[in-house]
């Protein structure tokens, strides 16, 4: 065969043995290694190895997967090549070096045994060895050498800017290319080290003609320059990007090194160091065990400059320092622990004796798990405070969060890690500030929860106050187990009717609905006034109360549930006084000032004119006007009802913001009235002949509730019987229109109100002689108490024949 067609000048026989690649292709001129091993490619190398100048031929299959591949699995254009040389790695398995020599076409297959034999032909274009750099040529060489050069110096320049675009590239690369004068020659070097697919390598070498091959290099090459320049691009932007922290990476290493070769201890691993001695001193749960150190190992891998680091040394550093084990010991000496709850508050004895008996119980049997209370009462009667005297008395330390107005649900379970600035809830944080794992745990303001698109707290809050459920208390930021049963969580609340029910239900209510006159001077004379002295700089050579002054605040400067109006009244007392204290010349002696004593008389110069007067005292001049008593979120209260006729058709007009029911129990009244106008010696017709106006004052104040019953009647029949009622009377029930007098409730916080308004009767329904305990002896010993079964009673009770 001519030897004209391939640069090598090697003479290519007319059957050669064919040996198949999986997934490469060889071009002329190329040297690679292969590595051989089915047995009908062994089987030629072990032939070749006996020729002088063994040639085979090697052609591309069309499938990389095809293990015997036959006629059809390959293409039929393959390279002539060389074997250069031979090593034997084990019997079934040889590498092998070849060079390719040509192209060449497979005209027909000749055996398949003991491996593939072909008759092939040799394939080379015209001028494709052609010598650009040659002098001697002739005209239609020259003419050729001019298209021919044109291409092959654009895919130079092309080739140039591909290899500086990829790193590592060796300097030879474009000497190399330089050096290469003949366009065939340059075309397969290039071809050969293009990054391309089998496909697209297969279809240049099946390409003949020198010019359209070149021509197809260069569009390669140009788009394989764009995608180089787009990817540099982004390189470059993400080495910009990541330039500082692994700038700040390397030198930390660098220090590390420094810092071992010195014996000095790096701060990352000593940090490692410290979470791991804290977790075997932890006592966490195998579970939080487990995640801390899995977490540890984390950050080992991790750059101390990356966000990530910080996030995970802060999960870690929260579960490290929770307390797991710590706990205070409970003081179980029930004559101490009664005494330091009486030394803090006065009364309340409902609370004090339940929490003695949960003490008790603990005292008898350890394990008790701790109760869940929830404290009900209006504004000021010391919810708060009976919550930290109790962790006093317990010996437990005490922490308080207020639950008014929150409405996400990570405020209670926390939240989850993927967040930035994630942190667990405000009960996880509680514990780990108090640090132990049983503290007293006020949850302030449980019936002013909310909720809206971000979860509802409530219900996070129910496996918290579960003691069969919070032994394996989740939070979302910690991801393991937390135990909450050794805790003794006490609620708060001004209405229980706020709370969700099943939150209600795993809570044990406890009432404390305000205190009574006499109550409250106790309480200011033996915790107010002296905190107030202090609190302001005072001493009792300075200052001092009188019994009478206190109660003159209580009855006409303060009209609420609780004391803290009262309190905030001393206080305006004590800082007048310190005023004057401190515009006294000799201060530092004291010995020319004289000692303010606060009395009735002189009480209105600190507190200014009264603000509330004695109802009972604003004696009723006109028919119409009844006493009723209410029940408020602050307490109780009491409420006036007003009613007027006038000339008209039998209307009945009601005024006052009232709600629903209220307006029934209006109806109601009117009904029974006229049903029994007869018997109470009215005249049957005089309904026809008058408009009723009934009017309940504070108009801006919404009123509601079945409890104005036997008020609305008494007013309406005082109206219509031209009779004053007694102005020292106050009543409450519902009523029907058969004119029974129904239960109502809030006994305790209605005589109390009425107690503080000066009222000297206090009518209540028959079937609340049960609530007759909860009722004041102060109360019960100012007022006289009278239970009604029908409204027939109420006329002797509350209107004044005379």
């Amino acid at each position: 065969m001519d030897t004209s067609n391939n640069n090598l000048n090697i003479e290519i026989p007319d059957i050669v043995p064919i040996l198949t690649l999986r997934n490469s292709v060889l071009f002329p001129g190329a040297i690679i290694p292969l590595d051989v091993g089915r047995s009908k490619s062994i089987k030629i190398i072990q032939n070749a190895v006996d020729t002088e100048n063994p040639i085979i031929g090697i052609v591309a299959q069309k499938v990389e997967k095809t293990e015997d591949p036959q006629e059809d699995d390959i293409y039929e254009i393959g390279t002539a090549a060389r074997i250069l040389k031979v090593i034997k790695l084990s019997e079934n398995n040889y590498s092998v070096i070849v060079q390719g020599v040509s192209r060449i076409k497979i005209l027909g297959f000749l055996g398949r045994e003991p491996y593939i034999t072909a008759k092939v032909r040799e394939l080379e274009s015209e001028n494709a060895f052609l010598d650009l750099d040659k002098e001697d040529l002739s005209n239609e060489e020259k003419e050729k050498k001019i298209a021919l050069n044109a291409l092959v110096q654009s895919i130079k320049t092309a080739a140039r800017k591909v290899i500086n675009l990829i790193p590592d590239v060796p300097n030879e690369a474009n000497s190399l290319i330089n050096s290469i004068s003949k366009p065939g020659q340059l075309a397969d070097l290039i071809s050969a080290n293009l990054d391309l697919t089998v496909e697209e390598k297969q279809n240049i070498l099946e390409i003949t003609d020198i010019e359209e091959r070149l021509h197809e290099i260069l569009v390669i090459l140009n788009k394989q320059m764009k995608i180089l320049k787009i990817k540099e691009k982004i390189n470059a932007q993400v080495k910009e990007k990541m330039g500082k922290s692994q700038r700040e990476y390397v030198l930390r290493q660098q220090l590390k090194a420094i810092q071992e070769e010195l014996g000095e201890v790096d701060e990352v691993d000593s940090e490692i160091n410290e979470f791991k001695e804290k977790i075997k001193s932890a006592g966490m749960l195998e579970e939080a065990e487990e995640m801390a150190l899995k977490q540890i190992k984390r950050l080992k891998s991790i750059n101390p400059a990356s966000s990530e680091y910080s996030v995970t040394y802060n999960y870690v550093d929260w579960l490290v320092n929770l307390p797991w084990k710590e706990a205070t010991k409970d003081n179980l000496d029930i004559v101490k622990v009664r005494k330091i709850l009486d030394q803090d508050h006065y009364d309340l004895e409902k609370v004090k004796e339940r929490i003695l008996e949960y003490l008790a119980v603990r005292k008898l049997n350890p394990s008790k798990k701790g109760p869940i209370l929830c404290l009900v009462g209006p504004p000021g009667v010391g919810k708060t405070s009976l919550g930290k005297s109790i962790a006093r008395a317990m010996g437990r330390k005490f922490w308080r969060i207020s639950l008014g107005g929150v409405r996400d649900e990570a405020e209670i379970r926390g939240h989850r890690r993927t967040y930035v600035g994630a942190l667990p809830g405000r009960i996880i944080q509680g514990i780990k500030k108090v640090e132990v794992s049983n503290p007293v745990f006020m949850l302030d303001e449980i019936d002013k929860l909310g909720n809206d698109y971000r979860g509802d707290p409530a219900s996070a809050l129910l496996e918290v106050l579960d003691p069969e459920q919070n032994s394996t208390f989740s939070d979302h930021f910690l991801e393991v187990r937390y135990d909450l049963s050794k805790v003794m969580f006490i609620a708060t609340a001004n209405v229980s009717q706020t709370i969700p029910s099943a939150l209600k239900d795993r809570m044990e209510i406890l009432e404390l609905p305000g205190y009574t006159r006499n109550e409250k001077y106790q309480i200011a004379k033996k915790y107010l006034i002296p905190r107030q002295i202090k609190s302001n700089g005072l001493n009792k050579k300075l200052i001092h109360f009188s019994k009478g002054s206190v109660y003159q605040i209580i009855n006409y400067y303060t009209r609420e549930a609780g004391v803290r109006n009262l309190e905030r009244s001393v206080g305006k007392v004590c800082r007048q006084v310190a005023v004057k204290v401190a515009e006294n010349k000799d201060l530092d002696s004291g010995d020319n000032f004289e000692k303010v004593n606060v009395t009735v008389y002189n009480l209105s110069e600190f507190l200014g004119p009264e603000k509330y007067f004695d109802t009972a005292a604003d004696k009723y001049k006109s028919p119409g006007v009844a006493t009723g008593l209410a029940w408020t979120p602050v307490g109780g209260d009491i409420i006036h009802l007003e009613s007027r006729k006038m000339k008209g058709t039998g209307k009945l007009f009601l005024t006052g913001k009232l709600g629903d029911v209220m307006k029934e129990s209006a109806q109601a009244a009117l009904s029974i009235l006229k049903s029994e106008a007869e018997n109470l010696d009215l005249d049957p017709d005089i309904f026809e002949k008058i408009d009723i106006h009934l009017h309940v004052p504070a108009g801006a104040v919404p009123k509601d509730g079945p409890s104005a019953g036997i008020t609305i009647y008494v007013s309406l029949l005082s109206l219509l019987s031209n009779k004053v009622v007694f102005s020292d009377v106050a009543m409450t029930g519902e009523i029907t229109l058969r004119g029974k007098v129904l239960p109502v409730g809030g006994i305790k916080e209605k005589t109390l109100a009425a107690h503080r308004a000066g009222m000297k009767s206090i009518i209540l329904p028959a079937k609340n002689k049960k609530d007759i305990n909860e009722i004041p002896d102060e109360v019960k010993k100012d007022a006289k108490i009278h239970f009604v079964s029908h409204i027939s009673e109420l006329p002797k009770l509350t209107i004044n024949s005379n």
